[in-house]
Order: C-alpha cells, then sequence, then structure tokens
C-alpha cells in the first residue's frame, strides 16, 4: 500500500472542506489500518513517539516528575505540570487522582533517580497507556526536552491492527500537516516487518469531523 504526498494532500484539504466549524480549534487525526500481523507477539505491537516536523498549534501537555535545581528550571521552562517526590508518593495512594493525571497529561518526563518510584506508584496508570516517562538526569538541558516533547505524536496500538495519533490542528496550513503525516507513515513502514505492504488503509479526521480516506495504490 503506498500512499503518495499528492494523495495526502487531496485528503487534508476535502477533510478540512468537510469539517464544520466549531468553537474550538479542533485536532487533526490520523488513522493507519494494519494488515497481515500477528498481534500475539510483543515486537508486532507498535508502542513509541516520534518528533513531528511542525509541532501542533494545539499545546501538547508535559509533565515534569523531578525535584530541586531540575524541578526549579522545569517551571521556569513552562512544564504544564511539575511533581515532587512528595506528591508522588500521595498520588501512588490515591487513584482516582493518578488516573486524572494519566488522562490529562500527553508526556512525562521524570529525573532518573525518580523512575522506580515512579513506577511504583504510577505505572498502573501510566504503563498501559504508553506514558512512562522519559528519564532525564537531574543536570538535563530542561527546556529543550521538554520542547522536543511538545512535537511529539504518540503511536500505539492497542487491541485492533490500528494506529490513531494526533498529527496537528486543523489551523495549520495543510503543507505542514502532509509533512507530520508523511513522517508518521514513513517512521511505521520503517517498523513494519513488510513495510508498506502492512498498511491496509489510511484516513484523517478533525475531532469532530468524517473520516476521509487517503488515496493509496497497491504495491
Amino acid at each position: 500500500m503506498l500512499v503518495s504526498k499528492d494523495a495526502i494532500a487531496k485528503a487534508v484539504a476535502d477533510m478540512k472542506g468537510k469539517s464544520e466549524k466549531r468553537k474550538f480549534n479542533q485536532s487533526v487525526e490520523l488513522a493507519v489500518k494494519l494488515r497481515e500481523l500477528d498481534l500475539k507477539r510483543p515486537e508486532a505491537r507498535i508502542n513509541e513517539s516520534i518528533e513531528l516536523p511542525t509541532p501542533p498549534s494545539k499545546t501538547t501537555k508535559v509533565a515534569v516528575i523531578a525535584g530541586g535545581d531540575l524541578a526549579v528550571r522545569a517551571k521556569n521552562a513552562g512544564a504544564d505540570l511539575v511533581i515532587g517526590r512528595e506528591d508522588l508518593d500521595k498520588m501512588g495512594r490515591d487513584k482516582k487522582q493518578a488516573r486524572k493525571l494519566a488522562q490529562n497529561y500527553d508526556f512525562f518526563i521524570a529525573e532518573a533517580p525518580l523512575m522506580p518510584q515512579v513506577g511504583k506508584a504510577l505505572g498502573q496508570m501510566l504503563g498501559p497507556r504508553g506514558k512512562m516517562p522519559t528519564p532525564v538526569p537531574p543536570t538535563a538541558p530542561i527546556d529543550d526536552v521538554i520542547k522536543r516533547q511538545r512535537r511529539n505524536a504518540r503511536l500505539k496500538m492497542k487491541d485492533q491492527p490500528v494506529i490513531q495519533c494526533k498529527v496537528g490542528t486543523e489551523d495549520m496550513p495543510d503543507e505542514a500537516l502532509v509533512q507530520n503525516i508523511q513522517t508518521v507513515i514513513s517512521r511505521l513502514e520503517s517498523k513494519l516487518e513488510r513495510g508498506s505492504k502492512n498498511i491496509s488503509s489510511v484516513s484523517v479526521k478533525t475531532t469532530m469531523g468524517p473520516l476521509v480516506k487517503v488515496a493509496t495504490t497497491q504495491n
């Protein structure tokens, strides 16, 4: 299954044309249906993050788990939430709060020495969602790390052979959306055992808009 740049561009234009204007800036979502995969094999399941060429204009929410100087620098760098060691322990005892945290934040960064504590307190909530934190040393340039995380898209396969991820927002230029979509598809092809032959279909949609299929050719 081959997906051309022109086909993606046409689908993006059609998607915008069919999407009703809402009172909020809708996300643009990509859905890639896969085929001929044995999901019982762990290596066949995809679960990773990819840095997009153009970050979505709707801010990706990043939480940092750290203490001391790293926590201070994370706050100054604009982290959406900074969680200290004490707060981490509290969340570990409050499953409702931990679940809310896992749902409301897209990516997590943790000071490396705190990772065992993070696993104990939040692993049950973050692990299944593919949101376990990226560990960084206490001296990490946290502002750069946060900026990279905001450019990320999460590629995660659950129980079905489908990858769904946010690739931008409806106010972004078509060309930027096309490049982001191409980047995701290219990464998927590199991870799949049979490359593009494992791709069955590709579609795009806005948050509340209809699904628009991308024209593809057999390979």
